[in-house]
């Protein structure tokens, strides 16, 4: 499928992968600012961070392209996602630190915006949106876990320090409060990571627009300090050894939350 690739598992787990793809569409890379053509901003190797999502029978979907071209973790009406905060938009125009992502008169108009718009970013959120649904129609409820990383230190966004996880669910909105719970404590039950509920990163647009917990859908987003698995600056390069001692826990997560959906479902469907 155009922009995207995806994996159907047999489990009610579905792994979103919004923000990993580096590829520019065609004649893009030109119209770039020189810092913006290595796509600095990507939430790099999470897919396979997260390589055992396998393991768990786990749907998954991953945009190819960077997020410099659409940013499928926005509100397709271009709605900022923290009011009154720094943050980047549908299609962005300013790198995380404020410097410009196009050069002089190459940012895209209102049509390209919605040509882009119409080819990427609908499909994704169409695929999505199926993955979801199969999921539940064949268990009665359905985890989605949005997968993002950024670099630890971002000035214009937070202060400080980034923790190295920080668990969103908008305030507990997008999740039953059981899954949050126990999605929590597993996170806070290891003490090698630093770790934050619905800190600055409460969860994205993805988050928001899916977790339905009413119908049995919850949806959690983490954000991934880059230190915790990664060198953080170029050329980028996945920490295999860092990655292994990660995993284990964003695995314990992943399952405790899937535990209490499972739980969740089985009393209310008696």
């Amino acid at each position: 499928m155009k922009g995207l690739t995806l994996h159907q598992g047999d489990s009610p787990l579905i792994i979103s992968f919004p923000h990993s793809g580096t590829e520019l569409t065609e004649g893009l890379r030109e119209r770039l600012a020189e810092r913006a053509v290595g796509v600095p901003d990507t939430d790099w190797h999470v897919p396979q961070l997260y390589d055992f999502a396998t393991h768990l029978g786990a749907s998954r979907i991953h945009a190819k392209y960077s997020r410099y071209v659409i940013d499928m973790n926005r509100d397709p009406s271009g709605a900022s996602l923290y009011p009154g905060q720094a943050t980047t938009g549908l299609v962005p125009t300013e790198l995380f630190d404020g410097a410009p992502i196009y050069r002089d008169g190459q940012a895209p108009n209102e049509a390209e915006i919605e040509d882009r718009r119409q080819q990427y970013h609908k499909p994704y959120h169409e695929a999505l949106t199926e993955l979801i649904a199969a999921a539940k129609a064949r268990h009665g409820y359905a985890v989605l876990w949005d997968a993002h990383s950024i670099a630890s230190v971002v000035p214009r966004l937070f202060e400080g320090q980034l923790p190295d996880l920080n668990l969103g669910t908008n305030g507990g909105t997008t999740c039953a409060p059981g899954v949050q719970e126990r999605g929590i404590k597993s996170m806070t039950d290891q003490s090698h990571y630093k770790t934050i509920a619905n800190g600055r990163f409460k969860g994205g647009w993805i988050t928001r627009n899916y977790g339905d917990p009413s119908n049995n859908i919850h949806a959690l987003q983490m954000e991934i300090a880059q230190t915790a698995y990664m060198l953080e600056s170029p050329p980028w390069t996945f920490d295999e050894d860092k990655a292994a001692q990660l995993r284990p826990v964003l695995k314990s997560m992943i399952e405790a939350a899937l535990d209490a959906a499972k739980t969740l479902y089985e009393e209310t469907a008696r």
